[in-house]
């Protein structure tokens, strides 16, 4: 149940995104919840990998270069999807932060004392 709401969550993070950022367009729901599926398994499959080989890199610029990945990583679910389009390489990333506070907010929000 939870792996559903969570879903869902970064679906509806993934529509304000594309409502504030008009270089990325998401064209449904439907688009957005294959969207979030697709950017859940790119990111438990092959950023770990990223991560890894950057690390140089990332520790070189101080962690920064993680928002490039992260951005990378949401261009190509958009590039892998037709519903779902970016922009740009700047438009992902940011786009990718936007998502990323969304769905923390989001989840925060719906989170029971508990699960806290």
């Amino acid at each position: 149940m939870r792996l559903i709401l969570a879903w869902l969550v970064n679906a509806c993070a993934l529509l304000a995104v594309a409502y504030l950022m008009p270089s990325i367009q998401v064209a449904s729901f439907g688009s957005a919840l294959l969207a979030a599926a697709v950017l859940g398994l790119v990111n438990s499959l092959l950023r770990p990998l990223l991560v890894l080989l950057t690390l140089p890199v990332t520790l070189l610029t101080l962690g920064l270069f993680l928002f490039v990945l992260n951005g990378l990583m949401f261009w190509l679910a958009a590039s892998l999807l037709e519903g779902f389009v970016v922009g740009g390489f700047w438009s992902a990333v940011f786009g990718a932060v936007l998502y990323s506070i969304f769905s923390a907010i989001i989840s925060s929000l719906l989170a029971t004392g508990k699960n806290r």
